[in-house]
């Protein structure tokens, strides 16, 4: 019996999605004199300081780890095809990763911007860990679907 590896696929799109998300700008929040810009790592201020007094951004790093987490998890996964229960449960992992880090990084800056009276303009860089939900579910339905052939295979042995 032939097992189409397509989760394979949509865990690699997941892991890129999510290097994506972690290591590109996902957005900036202008100010009257500066730029904050936002990554994974945080919220920094662009350009030198004209006075003590401003805004200086703040550090994530929560969201980094979380978010590389959610990076390396469906590519370590990929490899786990011969254990079908350990992968789905690694899928699942890693698409409430996935769902932390898009929270967090949401509330973070939206909270940053409106504690100074600014909103944020989002990259498109934002939508990747929507990308990457959807292919962390597309995976675990897949792997679902494998270990249900599997079992109807072994019942007709």
């Amino acid at each position: 019996m032939v097992i189409q590896r397509w989760q394979s696929v949509m865990l690699l799109i997941a892991g890129v999605m999510m290097g994506i998300f972690s290591f590109c700008s996902l957005g900036q929040i202008q100010a009257d004199d500066y730029t904050f810009n936002v990554t994974a790592l945080g919220i920094f201020r662009e350009g030198i300081a004209t006075s003590p007094d401003e805004a200086t951004g703040i550090r994530t790093i929560i969201l980094f780890v979380v978010s590389i987490l959610a990076c390396i998890l469906p590519i370590v996964d990929i490899f786990c095809f011969k254990n079908l229960r350990l992968q789905k449960n690694v899928a699942l992992i890693s698409t409430l990763l996935t769902v932390v880090a898009g929270i967090i990084v949401a509330f973070t800056a939206s909270g940053f911007a409106s504690d100074y009276g600014m909103s944020v303009s989002w990259s498109t860089f934002i939508c990747a860990p929507l990308v990457a939900l959807i292919a962390d579910l597309l995976a675990c339905r897949l792997i679902t679907n494998d270990s249900n052939k599997l079992r109807a295979a072994d019942r007709l042995r």
